[in-house]
C-alpha cells in the first residue's frame, strides 16, 4: 500500500499583492524597503511571564490552539466543544489534557480556515518559523505535531531567542492595575528588559472602571488597598489611579488602554461624579448610568494622560461575552463578542470639548463597526489634534479589513493621523505574520497610488516605512 503523497506548503512571495502587474511590481518594490524592517508591537496581549522566565513553550496544541480565540472560535461554530481543544473552564470542570489528540482534531478541522486571515498567519508560522513544507491535514498532522515539538524543545525556540529571530524591537503586555507586575519587575531585576526595554506593560483599568464587571466593588476595594488611597470617595478613587499609573509608568509603560461596550464620554462636576460613584459602590447604577460613569472616568483618564504623558487607547463596540452558557462554562475571552454599531461623534464630545485641542494628548480610537471610517473616524481625526486612528482592530485586522479601511479613512485622516500597525494577539507565534500581512497589504495600497499616478513612488516608499515602523514608534512615545 503506497503512502499518501503530502500536499506541498508554499508561501508565493507575491501573496497579497494586486493582480495587475504594474502594480504587483511596484509593491514588489516597496515590500522590498520594509519587509526586514524592526517589529514595534505596542499593544498586545502576549503572557510577560513567556519573556520573564523564558522557558520553552509546552507543546503545539497549547502553543497555537488552546489561547488562541480567533481559531476556537471558529471550530466552535462548527461543533467542535472547547473541552475537547483544552480551554481551561471557568468552573474547574474536566478538559481534554492530551496536546496530540488536540492537535489532531485542530488538523480535522484545518479546511475551516480557508480564505481566513487565520489561515494566512498559521502558514506563516508553520513555514518561516518552524520549516514546515506539506499543508495541515488529518494525515500529516502527527509529523507536523512532532516537527513543531521537536524544535520547541531546542534553545532557538525559547521566547527571548525568537524575540530576536522576529526582530521584535519593542513589545507591550497589556495588564490591570490590580496586576503587581512580577513578571516585569523580574524583567528588570535581570536587567534583561525594563523601562525604556524590550517588554513593556500597558494600564488596562476596566476591572476597578467597569461597574457592570463581574466583582467591581471587591476591585475597587483591592485598588484602594494597593494603591494606599481611600476608594471610598470620589477624589480617592481618582488618586488611586493616578497612584498605579505612575507606577505601571516606572515599570516601562507608555499606554493606557481602554475596552468599553460604547465610545460615550461624559465631563460631570464633581459634585455628579461623586454622587455617580457613591450609587456604583452601593451597586445602585442602571446600565444607561453605568455607561455614564464609564465616560465619566474616561474623561478623568484623558486628563491624567496630559498629567503623565500615557498615551490613551479606546476599544470600543464589543458586546462582550454575547453568549451566556459559555461565559458560565469559560469565562471572559472565549470567542464570544460580537461587534456593534459605534457612534464616536456624540459620544467623544464631552472629552473632546475639553481636551481635543491638547496637543500634548494621544488618543487612539479603534472601531469595530466598519461603517464609521468615513463618517466619522476619519474627520475627526482630520481635525483633533489629540486623535490619532488605530489600525483595524479584531475582525478586521485581515487583508480586505486593512485594504477598507485604507481606501475609507486615508482620504480625510492622512497617512500621518495613524499610528502604524500593532497586532494585538495572544498567540506569539502569529506576531511576525501579522506584520508581514500589515506590510504586504500596505505596499499594496501605496502602489494602487503610485500606478494611478497620485503618488510618487519615492514617496510611498517614505509613507510604507512610516506605516511598517516609524509612526507606531512615534504614537506611542517608544
Amino acid at each position: 500500500m503506497t503512502e499518501p503523497m503530502a500536499i506541498p506548503l508554499n508561501l508565493h512571495p507575491d501573496r497579497l499583492f494586486h493582480s495587475d502587474p504594474a502594480q504587483r511590481a511596484i509593491a514588489r518594490r516597496l515590500y522590498a524597503e520594509v519587509r526586514d524592517l524592526p517589529i514595534v508591537s505596542p499593544h498586545g496581549h502576549t503572557d510577560p511571564q513567556w519573556y520573564a522566565d523564558d522557558m520553552p513553550f509546552p507543546d503545539p496544541a497549547r502553543l497555537f490552539i488552546v489561547p488562541d480565540h480567533y481559531i476556537f472560535r471558529m471550530l466552535y461554530s462548527q461543533g467542535v466543544a472547547l473541552e475537547d481543544l483544552g480551554v481551561p473552564r471557568a468552573d474547574g470542570g474536566p478538559v481534554e489534557s492530551d496536546p496530540r489528540r488536540i492537535w489532531r482534531l485542530f488538523a480535522q478541522h484545518a479546511h475551516l480556515f480557508h480564505g481566513t486571515p487565520t489561515r494566512l498567519w498559521l502558514d506563516h508560522a508553520f513555514h518561516d518559523v518552524f520549516g514546515v513544507r506539506e499543508r495541515l491535514t488529518a494525515e500529516s498532522a502527527d509529523r507536523i505535531y512532532d516537527q513543531i515539538a521537536q524544535q520547541l524543545e531546542t534553545a532557538a525556540f525559547r521566547p527571548r531567542a525568537l524575540m530576536d529571530r522576529f526582530r521584535i524591537e519593542k513589545i507591550a503586555t497589556t495588564e490591570s492595575p490590580l496586576d503587581l507586575l512580577p513578571h516585569h519587575q523580574k524583567m528588570r531585576a535581570s536587567g534583561w528588559s525594563g523601562p525604556g526595554g524590550r517588554v513593556v506593560t500597558a494600564y488596562r483599568p476596566d476591572p476597578v472602571v467597569d461597574p457592570e464587571f463581574d466583582g467591581w466593588r471587591e476591585n475597587v476595594r483591592l485598588f484602594g488597598e494597593l494603591s494606599g488611597e481611600d476608594t471610598s470617595t470620589w477624589r480617592g478613587y481618582l488618586n488611586a489611579h493616578r497612584n498605579r499609573r505612575a507606577y505601571f509608568k516606572d515599570m516601562g509603560a507608555t499606554s493606557t488602554d481602554h475596552g468599553h461596550f460604547t465610545a460615550r464620554t461624559s465631563d460631570l462636576p464633581e459634585a455628579e461624579a461623586s454622587a455617580l460613584y457613591a450609587q456604583a459602590l452601593a451597586g445602585k447604577l442602571t446600565p444607561r448610568e453605568a455607561d455614564v460613569f464609564r465616560g465619566q472616568v474616561l474623561t478623568e483618564m484623558a486628563g491624567m494622560s496630559l498629567e503623565d504623558g500615557l498615551v490613551m487607547q479606546l476599544h470600543p463596540g464589543s458586546w462582550r461575552s454575547h453568549n451566556p452558557s459559555l461565559f458560565r462554562t469559560f469565562g471572559r475571552d472565549k470567542g464570544a463578542d460580537i461587534p456593534t454599531a459605534t457612534d464616536y461623534v456624540g459620544a467623544l464630545k464631552p472629552l473632546l470639548d475639553r481636551y481635543g485641542n491638547e496637543r500634548k494628548l494621544t488618543l487612539i480610537l479603534f472601531t469595530l463597526d466598519e461603517t464609521s471610517y468615513s463618517r466619522e473616524l476619519a474627520p475627526l481625526a482630520g481635525h483633533y489634534p489629540a486623535l490619532r486612528l488605530g489600525p483595524p482592530w479584531w475582525f478586521h485586522d485581515s487583508p480586505e479589513g486593512m485594504i477598507r479601511f485604507r481606501k475609507q479613512a486615508i482620504e480625510t485622516a492622512g497617512f500621518c493621523n495613524t499610528v502604524g500597525f500593532n497586532d494585538d494577539t495572544r498567540a506569539f507565534m502569529s506576531i511576525p505574520a501579522r506584520h508581514d500581512v500589515a506590510r504586504r497589504i500596505d505596499c499594496r495600497c501605496l502602489a494602487e497610488l503610485v500606478a494611478e499616478h497620485r503618488m510618487e513612488e519615492d514617496d510611498a516608499r517614505e509613507v510604507a516605512v512610516d506605516l511598517a515602523y516609524r509612526l507606531a514608534k512615534k504614537a506611542y512615545k517608544l
